[in-house]
C-alpha cells in the first residue's frame, strides 16, 4: 500500500509538470511514516518508476524514457542544483551543441560549479561537473526547457571555457572543430568583455588564435586590440608538449606546437 500511496503523490506532481522532488517533500506531504517512505523510494526506484540523482533528490521518469533510466538532464539540471544548493551553469560541450555546434555530441553532460563535485549518474547520463571558484561571474543565459529552464554559458563565455578545459574537451584540434561552427555565433565585443569577466590572458591568447584560424579575423580584432596592452609572453599552444624551436605567432604570441586540422 505505501508504494501505491507514494506513487500516487509522484502522479500527482508529474500531472502538475513536476519532475524532480526532494526526499524530504515525500516525507512531508505523502501522509506516510519515515521507514515507509525509505521502502517506497526504494521499491519505486528499483521500478524505474523514479532515479535517485542524491540521496536526497530524485527524478520522476516519465514511461517514454523508461528505457534511458531517467529523462534528459536538461529536465532536471537546474532542480538539483537548487538542491546542493551550488551556483552552476551548463557548459562546454553541453553549452557549445546547445547553441548549434552538433559536430561532436558529448557523451555526458557537462557543467560548471564553484566548488567540486562528484560525477553523477542519473539513468543512463554522467553528469561530469567541472570546477570554476569564479562561475558566477561567467556570462550564463536562462535557456527553456520542457520543466522549466536552465542556466547555459553564452556562445562567447563558452569558446573561453573551451580554451580553459581542453584537456577534458579532446584538445585543441577539437576545440578548433567546435569553435569553427560557433563562429556565426560569436560577437566581437561580447567576446571580448567575456574575456575580460575571465581576466585570463592566457587562454584569451590562445583563443583568438584557433579562431584566426578559423578565419574569424574580424570577431578577435577587439580581443587583439586589448591583448596589446598585456604585455604579453609568448606561451605554447599545447602546454604540455615542446615549443620544438617554433616562432610565436606576432599578435597572439601563441606558438604552434599542435597542428590544428579543423574538420568541416
Amino acid at each position: 500500500m505505501a508504494a501505491r500511496t507514494l506513487n500516487e503523490w509522484i502522479d500527482g506532481l508529474q500531472g502538475r509538470g513536476r519532475y524532480t522532488f526532494r526526499r524530504e517533500e515525500a516525507l512531508s506531504e505523502a501522509g506516510m511514516t519515515m521507514e515507509a517512505v525509505g521502502k517506497a523510494l526504494i521499491r519505486l526506484t528499483k521500478k524505474g518508476r523514479l532515479a535517485k540523482a542524491k540521496e536526497y533528490f530524485y527524478v520522476i521518469v516519465p514511461i517514454e524514457y523508461a528505457s534511458a533510466g531517467a529523462p534528459p538532464p536538461a529536465w532536471f539540471i537546474h532542480d538539483l542544483m537548487a538542491a546542493m544548493e551550488r551556483p552552476y551553469y551548463v557548459g562546454l560541450l553541453s553549452a557549445a551543441s546547445l547553441h548549434g555546434a552538433s559536430h561532436q555530441q558529448p557523451q555526458e553532460f557537462q557543467v560548471v560549479a564553484n566548488t567540486y563535485i562528484r560525477p553523477v549518474r542519473v539513468g543512463r547520463v554522467c553528469i561530469r561537473f567541472f570546477t570554476k571558484r569564479s562561475c558566477q561571474a561567467t556570462r550564463a543565459t536562462s535557456v527553456k526547457t520542457p520543466t522549466g529552464s536552465m542556466y547555459v554559458s553564452t556562445p562567447e563565455a563558452t569558446a573561453i571555457d573551451l580554451i580553459r578545459y581542453a584537456k577534458s574537451v579532446g584538445y585543441f584540434g577539437n576545440v578548433a572543430t567546435i569553435l569553427n561552427e560557433m563562429v556565426a555565433m560569436l560577437d566581437a565585443q561580447r567576446l571580448l568583455e567575456a574575456a575580460k569577466t575571465e581576466g585570463n590572458v592566457m587562454a584569451a591568447q590562445r583563443l583568438g588564435y584557433i579562431l584566426e584560424q578559423a578565419g574569424a579575423e574580424k570577431i578577435v580584432e577587439p580581443l587583439a586590440n586589448w591583448l596589446k596592452a598585456c604585455d604579453l609572453h609568448a606561451i605554447r599552444l599545447r602546454p604540455d608538449r615542446p615549443a620544438e624551436k617554433l616562432d610565436a605567432h606576432p599578435v597572439w604570441r601563441v606558438i604552434p606546437n599542435e597542428t590544428l586540422e579543423i574538420e568541416a
